[in-house]
């Protein structure tokens, strides 16, 4: 704290002193609601008054023709139209098993009170409740016949069992599927599935879940580096990372390590993960290799030595400018709201290209004809508002970051594939952030390496819509038998369910 004697006597150093205070004031208070909004705010992104916002006038495409079927299959309600109200409970699901059970009145035991005669049945009148039976541990008991020949003495033959999943494992696959899903697909910690095996009647110690699941990802590495083959084919990757503590061996304490996302486009579905002891540059210059084609991610400069060797092109993310400008709005909420507005614009544009259901042509004719007077009224706005900033104002940040990204955020202009922001990687790691908080940190680094496997094989079956559980356990199955060229057909894009049939006995 400064003392009287000490502040300067000049009347330009008090007013560079003044500034100076008034800049970390600013700063200090903005960092007070900023914790506030974390703590207390609404976690979507979404703003109270977009709402009420007014749609851009658009006008027909003059380029690219749109499919015909694209818009007359466009599923668009019209504004001010009445949605269709349900009443009463829903239906429950017509695949779930149905258990019946028949009540009788006691009076058709006897013969009508009136008449005398027999009652007859005319119908009846169904109410339905759910129940739940718990899940049950089975013993498969494989019994290996033998038979001898009467005549020949010595010959004997014994009937095949299929092979096992783990060398002299107890597990089968629906046991180790439902192992994997409720580790990182319900993020239960090992801990929690002791004690509920302990439930069912058996005790399934921590430490052997966490070999079986070592043992699993190992059988299931060919699939990942098949689905990591996949992406790298993409001609567009999302990605981003996300932190994960790490146990130090012999230190008692944790680090911080990463999990890395990559999303291939539609022509190669596939997520995968990567693991790595720390974000340095090495680890996606590592994964990616010799990748040709898009990066859409965020301003990391880990990936600027991946970008400069022009086969990689940059491609930004708008939902990290728009946010900063959303921080920015509690020290400066006017001008913030001028640029939440014009980026607002640029949304609006991509959802009306979502509506029509475009192809990636149409949409970039789509954003060709609207987003350059947009980005040119929003790119001199930048220009006019540094010159006022405050040069450490969560503004000034926020003007510095889209003026230095804007060639890549400007990217999605000339290619239809590129999406204006990243959210498609940052949703695919939200399983990780919610799973940390539950198991809380990983043994080692080699764990990191077998939970990216198994994150990769689950998160690309949620992407295309297959049970996790079924996947895993018929694949597991599976994978052993599979011929290398015929492996793709074991990734969730193109999965289909098996049947294995065990091996018949007879001599």
């Amino acid at each position: 704290m400064l003392k009287r004697e000490q502040l300067p006597t000049e009347v330009v150093a008090l007013q560079d002193l003044a500034l100076s205070l008034d800049q970390r004031a600013e700063y200090l208070s903005h960092q007070v609601e900023m914790f506030k909004r974390r703590l207390y705010g609404p976690s979507s992104e979404e703003r109270p008054e977009a709402a009420g916002q007014a749609t851009l006038p658009f006008a027909d495409l003059p380029a690219a023709p749109v499919r015909a079927e694209a818009l007359s299959h466009a599923a668009v309600v019209p504004k001010g139209a009445e949605k269709p109200q349900g009443h009463g409970r829903r239906k429950l699901p017509a695949h779930l098993y149905r258990e019946r059970f028949e009540y009788h009145p006691e009076e058709v035991q006897k013969p009508c009170p009136c008449c005398g005669s027999a009652w007859e049945r005319i119908g009846e009148e169904i109410s339905e409740q759910v129940e739940l039976i718990p899940a049950t541990i089975l013993v498969l008991q494989h019994a290996r016949i033998k038979y001898a020949c009467p005549k020949c003495r010595g010959r004997i033959v014994i009937g095949k069992v299929p092979s096992k999943i783990l060398d002299r494992g107890l597990a089968g696959p629906g046991l180790l599927a439902d192992l994997i899903v409720k580790k990182l697909y319900y993020h239960l910690p090992l801990y929690r599935q002791e004690v509920l095996t302990e439930h069912l009647g058996w005790t399934l110690a921590r430490s052997t879940q966490s070999q079986w699941l070592g043992a699993c990802a190992e059988r299931l590495e060919p699939l990942y580096l098949r689905a990591k083959g996949e992406v790298l084919n993409s001609h567009k990757i999302h990605t981003d990372d996300t932190p994960v503590r790490v146990l130090t061996p012999g230190a008692g304490k944790t680090r911080e390590a990463r999990f890395w996302v990559y999303v291939g486009d539609a022509a190669h579905p596939c997520t995968v993960f990567d693991y790595t002891p720390n974000r340095k540059r090495e680890g996606p210059k590592s994964f990616l290799g010799d990748y040709e084609g898009v990066l859409q991610a965020d301003a990391y400069g880990g990936y600027d030595g991946i970008y400069a060797n022009g086969k990689v092109t940059e491609a930004g993310c708008w939902a990290h400018a728009r946010r900063k400008f959303d921080d920015a709005a509690l020290s400066a909420p006017e001008a913030a709201k001028e640029a939440l507005d014009l980026i607002g614009e640029l949304y609006a544009i991509e959802k009306r290209a979502r509506e029509r259901g475009l192809t990636p042509e149409e949409r970039r004719a789509l954003r060709e004809a609207h987003a350059p007077p947009v980005l040119e009224r929003l790119r001199a706005w930048l220009e006019r508002q540094q010159a006022e900033a405050l040069p450490q104002s969560p503004l000034a940040k926020a003007l510095n970051y889209t003026r230095a990204q804007w060639a890549a955020l400007t990217r999605f202009l000339s290619d239809g594939t590129i999406e204006l922001d990243n959210n498609t990687a940052e949703n695919a790691l939200r399983p990780i952030a919610v799973g940390r908080k539950n198991w809380l940190f990983l043994g080692n680094d080699e764990g990191g390496r077998r939970a990216a496997i198994l994150y990769s094989l689950i998160e690309t079956c949620k992407r295309h819509g297959h049970d996790p559980w079924a996947y895993l356990k018929d694949v597991l199955v599976r994978i052993e038998t599979q011929p290398p060229e015929s492996l793709r057909q074991l990734l969730p894009d193109q999965w289909k369910p098996g049947r294995v049939e065990p091996s018949a006995a007879g001599p």
